[in-house]
């Protein structure tokens, strides 16, 4: 979502804006949002949208419930058109567009170059909003794929690691239980799918950075730290035009606490 589009249609009544700010290095991003924000968005924290279900990682994916209520709050309806960002190029807000569509709201877009990219005015007024009447679906649940999931995956499948490279390889590893990645991932940071403005590279970009990988339709599990980044990778997939992309829920913060679970280190010569 360019935003051109959004300032022009920002008073839209069927438009929900969601600043989905959070940090890894601990950073409030609600202060984040109280210094400035799109005027009429409404702040979600990550917290909100994360479930508490152990040996899923760090950040495990909401309950429909839990979900449902968190929307509401935030003033989504059933029949919204949703624009969610952060200011780190999608880094975080990528985690709610995926659950918006997760969830059976497939009205929902990333604000492509986030905070950023907005040159109107910014507010600091914090924004109340009515209850919205959004319904979750049942979830995609063959979106998803768990530790045990893992384990049978078909030969051929790729495994797609978003996290930088120095975390990839092992050489340093500052919050998860092991260092280095699942053997035989491939390692395609989030950060390398947009540009030097922080904006998405374009659809042909992004399927070349992605098929020379070995990436194709149906084949590909992505995985980060926590399962946050990883769908940043995935709204890059579908820009590119390859479908059917899982997400490892627990990703690395799961795999790597257990013990039995093969670990690999040193970094991926013909990364993207």
């Amino acid at each position: 979502m360019p935003a051109g589009w959004l300032a022009e249609h920002l008073a839209q009544p069927e438009l929900s804006v969601l600043d989905f700010r959070w940090y890894l290095d601990g950073r409030s991003g609600a202060a984040a949002y109280a210094e400035g924000h799109i005027p009429g968005a409404v702040f979600v924290d990550l917290a909100e949208v994360t479930g508490d279900r152990s040996g899923a990682g760090r950040h495990p994916l909401p309950g429909r419930q839990q979900f449902q209520a968190a929307m509401r709050r935030a003033g989504v309806g059933r029949s919204s058109q949703v624009v969610v960002y952060d200011d780190q190029g999608g880094f975080v807000a990528a985690r709610l567009w995926f659950l918006l569509r997760y969830f059976g709201h497939h009205q929902v877009y990333l604000l492509d170059g986030g905070l950023q990219a907005w040159t109107g005015e910014t507010s600091r007024e914090p924004v109340t909003v009515a209850p919205g009447d959004f319904q979750a679906a049942e979830p995609s649940h063959d979106w998803v794929l768990d530790y045990g999931q893992m384990q049978g995956l078909p030969a051929g499948t790729v495994l797609v690691d978003a996290r930088a490279r120095e975390r990839f390889s092992g050489e340093t590893e500052p919050i998860d239980a092991r260092a280095g990645h699942i053997p035989g991932a491939r390692n395609a940071p989030w950060s390398g799918n947009l540009d030097a403005e922080g904006r998405f590279l374009s659809a042909e970009q992004l399927r070349q950075r992605f098929r020379s990988l070995g990436v194709g339709a149906g084949n590909t599990v992505c995985y980060c730290g926590s399962g946050v980044s990883a769908c940043h990778n995935l709204v890059a997939l579908e820009l590119a035009g390859i479908s059917g992309t899982r997400l490892y829920e627990g990703s690395w913060s799961d795999w790597s606490s257990r013990p039995q679970a093969p670990v690999e280190t040193g970094p991926d010569p013909g990364s993207g």
